[in-house]
């Protein structure tokens, strides 16, 4: 499924006031398979008017939004963020990290060996394989705990596939952010989203600021440490639709971790602004957001439910929802 290019909306940039918000939106249908996820909302956050509803003023800045966070408190010493561009994290940004932990992961691993049999003479597989067999190698030579040798093909598919399956559990266990990983866990779970046994999940304030951001003429990115099949697939298949309409793009570890300020040098050198202040970066991880921070772009915490309590005085302005961002 090809990552959808989606075009700046061609309409002269307004600012937009903060509106009470709607009724919530009504649930989704009940009957889900066991992994199938039934409740899409997160507990505890708003969701704000859709941008037809809102009135508008000039912003002044030459035709492009103005992203900034919404004073919690009365707070007004909170920076303007002047962005023209949105990349998003996923696992405690965009979406709980429980749907990670408690459905994605369980699916790869509980799944792997049945997909490698069923796919082992495919290109696809044969090239995950491949990265496998590699990472496993540097594996032992490092002696990463969990990694087993891969016998040749030579030795035969089944106890090809058993050490395979071994490596990938183990990885999974150490949550490990590696391409090899993460590539395999993408195409199991395609074969999950495709069957609907699984939906992706997202908070709920997350649709209406995408459409909002994307009505505004503000692109968004995806930047995961999943693959970009499986970014796609998350937003693809959730309970509000196909959520793929209002992002521009998505971006993996092929462009590097995500604790290494060059990762976010090569994003900003991709998506077409000309400086890396123009880029708004949602993270739940403070060592991400640091090194975010160190390649120039602007920087907010998500803290959500089930996040990783944040170091004191780590010296960035949190959010607990899209919605305190105000365009």
């Amino acid at each position: 499924m090809a990552s959808p290019l989606l075009p700046p909306v061609s309409q002269v940039g307004k600012g937009l006031r903060f509106l009470a918000p709607p009724p919530p939106p009504p649930p989704p249908p009940h009957g889900l398979g066991s992994l199938k996820v039934a409740v899409n909302v997160a507990a505890g956050f708003t969701t704000p008017q859709r941008l037809g509803q809102a009135k508008h003023k000039s912003s002044g800045d030459g035709g492009h939004r103005r992203l900034r966070a919404a004073p919690a408190g009365g707070a007004t010493n909170l920076p303007q963020l002047s962005s023209q561009c949105v990349v998003l994290d996923i696992e405690g940004t965009t979406s709980p990290i429980s749907f990670v932990t408690d459905v994605l992961f369980p699916y790869a691993r509980g799944n792997v060996r049945r997909h490698l049999a069923a796919t082992y003479d495919t290109d696809e597989t044969k090239d995950d394989i491949k990265l496998l067999r590699a990472q496993v190698e540097q594996d032992l030579a490092e002696g990463v705990a969990g990694a087993v040798p891969v016998p040749p093909d030579e030795a035969g598919k089944d106890k090809v596939i058993d050490a395979l399956a071994a490596n990938v559990e183990a990885m999974i266990k150490a949550d490990r952010k590696i391409t090899s990983l993460k590539q395999l866990q993408g195409h199991i779970w395609r074969t999950g989203f495709e069957g609907q046994e699984i939906e992706g999940v997202v908070f709920e304030d997350v649709p209406p600021a995408l459409e909002k951001w994307h009505a505004s003429g503000i692109k968004t990115y995806i930047y995961s440490s999943g693959s970009r099949e499986a970014q796609r697939l998350i937003f693809g298949n959730t309970s509000y639709g196909d959520l793929r309409k209002y992002l521009c793009g998505f971006f993996d570890t092929t462009v590097g971790t995500k604790r290494e300020a060059r990762s976010y040098y090569e994003i900003w050198q991709s998506v077409g602004v000309d400086r890396p202040s123009q880029i708004l970066f949602l993270t739940d991880v403070y060592q991400e957001a640091t090194a975010a921070k160190a390649a120039g772009l602007e920087v907010l915490i998500s803290v959500r439910p089930g996040n990783t309590p944040l170091p004191e005085n780590h010296g960035f302005q949190t959010i607990r929802s899209f919605a305190e961002i105000l365009t």
